[in-house]
């Protein structure tokens, strides 16, 4: 066997060891990451999880701040029974008439939620908790109770004003509904099932739901906090007690909460309680405009490049709409620089604006861009149903 001289085996093994440390030092040299800058990466990335997930453990504090002003609201009304059961039936009230037949009254009860947005004794709650009432009752959550008045309604987005004569009452502060962002953190504070008052958490799942069928003008907030029959009129809080919205309707199929509630936003809600306060009833925008969705059926009819804007059917000779030059048939693609996104968003737009304003509207017609600009006139007011 031959061995190595001596005088060549020490240069070898000192270039063993040189590669070795070179290796240690820069592991990409061996097409692998090496286990500790994995490992840094993986720290790396912790403060990043960490900020995600800071906010509070207990939401405790927020509640102190805004449950005093959610109120329970019990409402009475006297409804007419007929005392016959065959009188229910149409058929027999067609043969012997409903004049003739004995009726009596009953006291018909139900129940809410309001919030107390002012010192003064002004509760925020839907107009369907004290439709038609008789009789309204408003249980603080310190336990006194009193009666209350209705100093507006408006059906149209479903809110109302009350009013309560008490000394030192509790409010809760507003916060801008226009600061949401799909994700936040919410509290759901009312009297579900009339057992009490109750909070629930959950996200905001959506902003701006309209087209639902539920008022005629809808702005709502979406989420996924539980609300419950009886939650109506109640606050919609952030984690630091303040009012994000009024808590009006829920999507179910069994009668309680599947995950899918909607509120009226803080700053519209706002807004249509100083009207009230301060007007008697709600002062809205109006064009004397009938628009449609324009569709891609429709657009390609009206030789257009896209569906994008809402087509308009129809106008009020003499509105504010036919006195800026808007004629049938014309497409609204932007109002005062805005996108519109549809029908009922571009009303509720207009709705918003206060009456003699000034307004531009971007359309087109007959493949030809223009501008108009109109006053914006006061919307009749409708009668209360």
């Amino acid at each position: 066997m031959k061995f190595l001289k001596p005088q060549l085996v020490w240069p070898l093994i000192s270039g063993l060891l040189f590669a070795a440390l070179l290796l240690q030092a820069f592991p990409s040299l061996t097409g692998q990451p090496a286990a500790n800058q994995a490992l840094a990466e993986i720290h790396a990335s912790e403060p990043l999880l960490v900020a995600r997930q800071e906010g509070p453990v207990s939401y405790a504090s927020a509640v102190r701040m805004a449950a005093p002003a959610v109120v329970n609201i019990y409402t009475t009304k006297l409804v007419a029974q007929q005392t016959n059961p065959f009188m229910n039936d149409p058929f027999f009230r067609h043969f012997f008439g409903q004049e003739s037949q004995p009726s009596q009254k009953r006291m018909q009860s139900s129940l809410g939620s309001g919030v107390l947005v002012s010192s003064e004794g002004y509760i925020l709650t839907n107009h369907h908790v004290v439709n038609n009432a008789d009789e309204i009752r408003v249980a603080l959550r310190d336990g006194r109770e009193t009666f209350a008045q209705i100093i507006g309604s408006d059906p149209e987005s479903d809110l109302a004003v009350l009013k309560i004569e008490l000394d030192n009452l509790p409010m809760i502060s507003l916060a801008s509904s226009d600061t949401l962002e799909v994700g936040d953190v919410v509290l759901a504070i009312g009297n579900p099932f009339g057992v009490g008052q109750t909070v629930t958490q959950g996200i905001i799942s959506a902003l701006g739901r309209n087209s639902l069928g539920i008022n005629t003008y809808e702005d709502f907030i979406q989420t996924d906090a539980a609300i419950n029959p009886g939650n109506s009129g109640g606050a919609l809080v952030n984690p630091y007690g303040q009012l994000l919205g009024i808590n009006t309707a829920i999507f179910t199929r069994s009668g309680g909460s599947q995950g899918i509630g909607f509120a009226i936003p803080s700053n519209l809600a706002k807004q249509i309680m100083l009207d009230l306060i301060n007007e008697g009833f709600v002062v809205r925008g109006w064009m004397g405009i009938e628009v449609q969705e324009l569709t891609p059926a429709l657009a390609q009819s009206l030789q257009l490049d896209d569906a994008q804007g809402i087509l308009v059917a129809g106008l009020l000779r003499g509105g504010p709409a036919d006195k800026a030059g808007l004629k049938p048939g014309d497409v609204i693609t932007q109002i005062n620089n805005r996108k519109v996104e549809g029908a009922r968003a571009a009303i509720n737009y207009i709705a918003g604006l206060r009456p003699n304003t000034q307004v531009m509207f971007n359309i087109s017609r007959k493949g030809r861009e223009q501008a108009l600009t109109a006053t914006i006139g006061q919307r009749p007011t409708s009668p209360q149903r």
